[in-house]
């Protein structure tokens, strides 16, 4: 039986891959598209996902885990471990901490001794992914549950997201744009460059090509951990392996990158941010 179970949702954007080698539990989102209910990363891929955004008339709408859809993962969890960390993307921009929550009610309804410990990541995407992996590669070194926990919360902390699209205009559709919402006036042939603080979606800048984005979100990173650091990342995209190639070479450049994961964007989180949508998730190995 292994000491600590970690589960976290499909928004995670982790690689289905290293989820199984790591023995992490996803709980899918829920993606409403014409009429239809899919699962994230189950009944809707991203790939071909990407290429219904692009001539969709009408925005998918994205719904967050029911308290039932986590108490399902907790349940498989717990016929491996008794003690389980799970993390949620952030608060501020989803119900999935407040239902997580709720499922841990269930779980000490129906299954007393279980313990889990619910973490409000204040992230997306692999920033949130990134927490969960470290969480899990502590759990396999046998550390306990606390050790485990303050693991995910280091690096779920310490993490930075910074992305680019082609338009905010998905953003805004969905409601998600949060304090990026200044950039909206000006937007023709423009580049916005956004992140997350303190769990909220968040204007970066913005750039007139691509290239100069790349070049301005590699600074936006230098500022952060300094020329040459030692870094995991985690190069994201939403269709665009192509475009992404140029913002991994130059960001190859500038640090050290110890640990290299390229994976898409789920679809529950590419219907927020649209095709052609590239970024990356970082964290020192300091954290990690």
């Amino acid at each position: 039986m292994e000491t600590v179970g970690v589960l976290t949702d499909t928004t995670a954007s982790i690689p289905a891959a290293l989820a199984a080698e790591l023995g992490i539990e996803l709980v899918p989102y829920y993606v409403i598209r014409e009429g239809q209910t899919l699962h994230d990363m189950l009944d809707v891929r991203p790939e071909p996902f990407a290429r219904y955004l692009e001539t969709a008339s009408t925005l998918p709408t994205t719904s967050n885990p029911s308290p039932g859809d986590y108490f399902v993962g907790l349940q498989r969890l717990a016929e491996r471990t008794r003690e389980i960390v799970a993390l949620t993307m952030t608060s501020k921009g989803s119900g999935g901490y407040q239902s997580c929550l709720a499922a841990v009610e269930l779980v000490k309804e129906h299954l007393p001794r279980v313990r889990v410990e619910v973490i409000d990541t204040l992230a997306v995407a692999m920033s949130q992914g990134w927490a969960a992996i470290e969480a899990a590669r502590s759990a396999r070194l046998g550390q306990s549950l606390g050790e485990v926990a303050a693991r995910a919360r280091q690096v779920a902390a310490r993490a930075t997201l910074i992305m680019t699209a082609d338009t905010l205009r998905y953003l805004y559709m969905g409601g998600r744009i949060g304090r990026a919402q200044r950039l909206l006036g000006s937007l023709l042939d423009i580049k916005p460059i956004i992140g997350m603080d303190e769990g909220v979606i968040t204007a970066l800048g913005t750039a007139r090509t691509r290239a100069r984005a790349y070049a301005r979100m590699i600074e936006l990173a230098r500022q952060k951990v300094g020329e040459g650091a030692r870094l995991r990342v985690a190069y994201l995209h939403v269709a665009a392996l192509e475009q992404l190639a140029a913002l991994r070479a130059g960001f190859e450049r500038a640090f050290q990158c110890v640990e290299e994961i390229t994976t898409p964007l789920s679809p529950a989180l590419a219907v927020h941010s649209g095709p052609g949508t590239v970024g990356l998730s970082f964290v020192e190995e300091q954290w990690t």
